[in-house]
């Protein structure tokens, strides 16, 4: 982490930054960029010194549009670490923050680095979703105060943003699947919400039939909202990264593991869709990460393809 980055953008302030909060005798030994983020870019620092090493992960947002909504985002971040922190949710430890670059080149989040990596292949993907389940369960369990509890949660499309697929022969499933969220959003029981759940932020060890979750990460988006939406979310990313069954099987799990969603069929199509019709049209980017881990398989068209055939099993299910 020198003057600049191999993108072109500064990192000596952040560096100083870092630094200045080590304790004494610390010091930064190797820096190391990590793959498959989107929204921010994200590095393993390596640490050294007289009481031994540890590694910390920097969260910076380097992107115009991230920047510009950087101070609310990384606050609430660094906030909701140190709730976690009471609590049994494998979170990393918030270390510091310098949400409007104050101090560091761009706005930046420091934290503890949390064991095991990203699994999103499709090898052992069926093992994966019943922990995934349980740890959803686990996050809409913590509890909060009036002075802790996060911003209410934001929807992420409307029936007026929705833009069919270009390449569709089904425009009429399409206006089936915009026409159920054209509606008042249902009444819920308030829930404790990650909000941005899916395989690509939660981090796995172990190997074959016994895979456990050794953390879970990004925690920008925390919300205050239905449980069935954060369902809604991950059983969309399961659909695009794992082909449709996958996504339409997760919610299952998460009842099963005691997890509770409303039992109105029609409430629930709406989180459903309200969730994968964000992904319209350009469903592809959320492929942008998953193709850096090694899913380069993931095309447009087959992404697009999914999501048509995920929204077309929830409309036959649930309308």
């Amino acid at each position: 982490m020198g003057e600049a980055g191999a993108d072109g953008h500064g990192w000596a302030a952040t560096r100083r930054w870092v630094e200045k909060g080590l304790a004494p005798g610390e010091r930064i030994e190797a820096v190391e960029r990590l793959r498959g983020g989107w929204t921010s870019q994200m590095r393993r620092l390596d640490i050294s010194g007289p009481g031994g090493g540890r590694s910390l992960v920097l969260r910076s947002f380097v992107k115009p549009f991230y920047v510009r909504h950087a101070a609310g985002l990384l606050t609430r971040e660094a906030d909701i670490l140190r709730l976690l922190a009471g609590t049994g949710v494998p979170a990393a430890r918030y270390v510091a923050v310098d949400a409007g670059a104050e101090h560091c080149d761009h706005p930046s989040l420091l934290m503890s680095l949390l064991p095991g990596g990203v699994r999103v292949d499709d090898a052992g993907a069926r093992e994966r979703i019943g922990p995934l389940a349980r740890q959803l369960a686990d996050i809409h369990r913590v509890r909060v105060t009036e002075a802790t509890r996060p911003r209410d949660y934001e929807a992420w499309t409307a029936p007026d943003r929705v833009r069919v697929p270009g390449a569709t022969g089904r425009t009429r499933l399409w206006r089936r699947a915009i026409d159920v969220i054209r509606r008042e959003p249902p009444a819920y029981e308030p829930r404790f919400l990650h909000r941005d759940f899916h395989p690509g932020n939660v981090l796995f060890t172990g190997d074959g039939a016994a895979p456990r979750i050794s953390g879970v990460v990004d925690w920008v988006e925390t919300s205050w909202g239905p449980a069935d939406l954060d369902v809604a979310h991950c059983s969309t990313a399961l659909a695009l990264l794992h082909g449709v069954p996958a996504g339409m099987s997760f919610a299952e799990e998460y009842t099963s593991a005691g997890g509770r969603l409303t039992r109105n069929g029609a409430d629930h199509l709406y989180w459903r869709l309200l969730d994968a019709l964000a992904c319209a049209p350009d469903a592809e980017k959320v492929a942008v990460p998953w193709r850096e881990l090694g899913r380069t398989e993931l095309t447009s068209e087959m992404i697009t393809a999914r999501l048509e055939g995920y929204v077309e099993c929830l409309l036959d299910r649930f309308g």
